[in-house]
């Protein structure tokens, strides 16, 4: 067994090159219509909920509060399109979001709010439960945390004997295409945390979670580890953009 592995894919581009179109939004007293329009927005929320209202709005509603003397709507749009929709969007990484034209650290903060809610709403829905019995809160959890970054995270999820979660931990990050392993370690803290049993979770920021044939020799080496100090690993899932492949429903475990 190596001391350091790494999950690892094929390299492919994630962004377009070129940056954001430069906007103009008006500033000072809001015209009537702005804020006839605000009103509306809140009123469509309120009565039929996010599935009301199309990405663009819902991050209006969210830049509201970071722009209140502004017109929203064209930078709304406009982080759309460069990002794509809004998961993308709130899960950005910071220094991208402020190289769009007419994004501020205020605008940020409150993008960052609703993102850290998500995965805070999301991880309470597994935390300290049985996690075979609740698996579909448990990739919604991955999905939230992982699906939209720009870089490979590495992370272990620790049961007990009643395969409750006890803990969530990231053991690496990585680049684009790649993050260190150390089977000793996920192994280690499973005995310090007196785990019974793991997940591994890592994502493919391509999109493509097909795994590599690292990640299969990766995972090999981690399941022998586990096995030798009375572990059990449950499953390995690549999260992916859009979809999730999990080791076991795969074969590979």
């Amino acid at each position: 067994m190596t001391a350091k592995s790494a999950f690892q894919e094929a390299p492919l581009p994630l962004f377009d090159p070129d940056e954001a179109v430069p906007v103009t939004l008006p500033r000072g007293r809001l015209p009537s219509y702005v804020e006839g329009h605000r009103a509306r927005l809140r009123e469509r929320f309120m009565e039929g909920g996010a599935a009301a209202l199309p990405d663009y709005e819902l991050l209006e509603l969210v830049l509201f509060r970071a722009m209140p003397r502004q017109d929203v709507k064209p930078l709304a749009r406009l982080l759309i399109d460069h990002f794509g929709d809004f998961n993308r969007v709130i899960s950005a990484p910071v220094q991208r979001l402020l190289a769009v034209s007419g994004v501020g650290q205020a605008v940020v903060q409150e993008l960052k709010i609703v993102e850290a809610a998500a995965h805070r709403l999301a991880r309470a829905k597994v935390m300290h439960r049985p996690v075979l019995s609740s698996w579909d809160a448990l990739l919604d959890y991955c999905r939230t945390a992982m699906a939209h970054r720009e870089t490979e995270q590495f992370r272990v999820l620790y049961l007990d004997r009643k395969n409750v979660l006890i803990a969530d931990e990231e053991q690496a990050r990585g680049t684009v295409d790649h993050v260190p392993v150390y089977p000793r370690e996920v192994v280690k803290r499973g005995l310090e945390l007196n785990a019974s049993a793991l997940i591994l979770v890592h994502n493919h920021p391509s999109g493509d979670p097909t795994p590599s044939q690292q990640d299969v020799t990766v995972t090999g080496q981690i399941q022998e580890a586990s096995q030798v100090m009375g572990m059990t690993l449950h499953d390995h899932l690549i999260i992916g953009k859009s979809r999730e492949v999990s080791f076991r429903s795969e074969g590979y475990l």
